[in-house]
């Protein structure tokens, strides 16, 4: 089975699945569709990606992708651990601007799903550190979008210790008031 946590702002939703160990290691389910849709997550997810980073402080994000193109993802860690920061851009919504965050690790195999109307991001909090995620909407290059990691209206609280390693990208993203997202708050739905 898993465990299903609403966090604070109610649509993403923190997912624990059981591990059943024994001298060989463990097995775990990772997804089962029924199971996720009982909670509201009816995401249709289409491709999953990886990403390594090799450094501790590495921060990728905050990413979305545009309508038609937008994408809900559900996010693990396959080697180390991240903070996993969702922001809510969806206008009109009563936590607009604001984030909520969970610490993701290999050992324990938390997941966040991150619905359609929330840029994602996250850094890493050990050197090698893997991850994965499913997304419901193909990866469209011409849909990218972004808010830049420190922007002082959302005041993510990130675990760094200095500055982070970016990609020449996130450095240039801009602020959430100069940009006018294209997401429209329709209630919470948990999908």
């Amino acid at each position: 089975m898993t465990t299903f946590e609403r966090l604070a702002i109610p649509d993403v939703i923190l997912a624990v699945p059981d591990r059943f160990g024994d001298h060989r290691g463990y097995f775990t389910e990772t997804y089962v569709k029924e199971r996720f849709a009982a909670q509201g997550i009816t995401a249709d997810f289409v491709q999953d990606n990886e990403s390594l980073s090799p450094q501790k402080g590495t921060l990728r994000g905050l990413h979305f992708q545009v309508p038609p193109r937008a994408q809900a993802k559900l996010v693990r860690v396959l080697a180390g651990a991240i903070f996993d920061v969702a922001v809510d851009i969806r206008q009109g919504s009563p936590s607009f601007g604001r984030w909520v965050g969970a610490t993701l690790t290999a050992e324990r195999g938390e997941q966040l799903y991150i619905p359609q109307g929330f840029a994602h991001g996250f850094c890493t909090l050990a050197p090698d550190t893997r991850v994965a995620y499913k997304v419901d909407d193909y990866y469209a290059k011409a849909a990218e979008g972004g808010v830049i990691w420190n922007d002082p209206d959302i005041a993510v609280a990130w675990p760094l210790d200095g500055e982070p390693v970016l990609s020449d990208k996130d450095k240039l993203l801009p602020r959430l008031k100069d940009y006018v997202p294209p997401f429209i708050y329709a209630g919470e739905c948990g999908a």
